[in-house]
């Protein structure tokens, strides 16, 4: 098998403390190019991360024919022109949750891809891909806990830097963009289907114009999910899983660490039992996963009609929020 060659546009830090270090651990990529507005940050992370290439100009990384697969970290509102623009120039495109500012925004990117068909479009959620997700969802669908009734998620941090993009309105921060995608996100991964409506609570910050506290509710007909997030609260995360005849705890859901073990608990009647998982990278399985799909022209981990689902929900709540109603998420995509 063949390795692609990933080209990486901008030198945000979740790119190069994390994703691009897991690329690199990857059997079938290898990254060959950056890219920055700023042509010597471009040559100094290239140098730091023994990267290739460096480009001064996004648009300069893509006309490079040595490049068959982008990469984007780029702040939320920057996601689906460039995805697009990199569509455009023949590239295989993996972007950074969430993918668009809206359900109607992405919707420009799946017409888009549709005519590149040739072309993968992914959207980056990492966690889907740590074995305990894989784990937490097998034991959903084999009974393991009786039938799903309830997911319960936290994911919380402290952030008041003004120039900081999750504190930017205008760019697509906000705690329900950043973080709180995640809590939708593994909600309907569980109930593999989609919730019918939405309700949802939001404290804005007067300075930054973004939520910095938002709690919700998602009503899957069978069952809920609830979710808090917040920008300006003490770190924390959780994921509850509950079913008629037990629950499932996942200690560190969303940002695993690569070099120690993780582990969930399955509490039943039956007793309690700790399942471990070794060191892994989610986002090396990740970029191994949307490789294989590329060189084996298999289909998708996830179709992009995923993410405008995932961004219909959080339309809802951003929606239910300003009403202070429920929102009925039942349109057709």
């Amino acid at each position: 098998m063949r390795k692609i060659r990933w080209g990486i546009l901008s030198t945000a830090r979740i790119a190069t403390q994390k994703v691009i270090p897991a690329m690199q651990q990857s059997r079938l990529g290898s990254v060959v190019a950056i890219a920055s507005r700023c042509p010597a940050r471009a040559r100094a992370v290239a140098g730091q991360l023994g990267i290739p290439a460096a480009f001064g100009s996004y648009q300069a990384l893509l006309d490079s024919p040595a490049v068959d697969a982008i990469y984007i970290p780029l702040p939320n509102h920057l996601h689906v022109p460039w995805s697009i623009r990199s569509l455009r120039a023949g590239k295989h495109v993996l972007c950074e949750k969430p993918i668009g500012l809206s359900a109607g925004e992405t919707k420009r990117l799946v017409a888009e891809a549709k005519r590149h068909p040739e072309l993968k479009v992914v959207e980056a959620f990492m966690y889907r891909h740590h074995p305990q997700w894989v784990m937490a969802r097998d034991l959903v669908r084999q009974g393991d806990i009786g039938t799903l009734r309830a997911v319960q998620t936290c994911f919380t941090y402290f952030n008041k830097d003004p120039d900081n993009i999750r504190n930017q309105a205008d760019k697509g921060g906000g705690a329900l963009m950043d973080i709180g995608c995640y809590g939708v996100s593994l909600s309907r991964f569980l109930f593999e289907q989609e919730p019918v409506r939405a309700l949802a609570s939001m404290q804005i910050d007067p300075s930054f114009g973004t939520d910095i506290l938002t709690s919700a509710i998602l009503d899957f007909g069978r069952g809920t999910a609830s979710l808090t997030c917040a920008t300006q609260l003490s770190r924390h995360q959780a994921v509850t899983i509950l079913g008629e005849e037990g629950h499932i705890g996942i200690r560190i859901p969303f940002n695993a660490p690569p070099d120690e073990p993780v582990e969930i608990i399955v509490k039943t009647a039956r007793g309690v039992k700790s399942r471990r998982f070794g060191p892994v990278d989610q986002y090396t399985l990740q970029a191994n996963a949307f490789a294989r799909v590329v060189i084996q022209g298999t289909a998708k981990p996830m179709p992009l009609d995923d993410a405008v689902r995932n961004m219909r929900v959080i339309d809802a709540l951003a929606a239910s929020a300003r009403q202070g109603a429920w929102v009925s998420i039942s349109a057709p995509l």
